[in-house]
């Protein structure tokens, strides 16, 4: 069984970059096997917002109202994904939760982490 882990800052502030990692353990895995690895986030008081994903063959989806300052990477060597979100506002306070897609389900999915944006 795999399980995610997410770690990074609990608090940024406006106009700096957040930079968040979700660790992979577990049962073995390989970033092409069929799954997208992904970055969601629940501001308070609103619905779960998808970020971005990462395909099994490399291509990274990004919400196109974040694609201008999201960047997903991975790192197959440290079983890890990064989060990368310039320019951030309050509006980007948020729970950031990685999860593993596949066929439109998310399973598992890291226990979350809140983020602040603030001064």
């Amino acid at each position: 069984q795999v399980q995610l882990q997410e770690s990074g800052p609990d608090l940024v502030k406006p106009s700096h970059t957040l930079s968040l990692t979700c660790t992979i353990s577990g049962d073995s895995f390989t970033f092409t096997d069929d799954y997208h690895w992904t970055w969601l986030r629940q501001a308070p008081g609103k619905e779960l917002e998808w970020i971005g994903w990462i395909a099994p063959t490399g291509i990274i989806y990004y919400h196109p109202q974040l694609k201008i300052r999201a960047s997903i990477s991975r790192d197959a060597s440290k079983s890890l994904f990064i989060l990368t979100l310039t320019s951030v506002t309050p509006e980007d306070t948020a729970v950031y939760y990685c999860a593993r897609s596949s066929a439109g389900a998310f399973a598992p999915w890291g226990q979350g982490t809140q983020v602040t944006v603030s001064s």
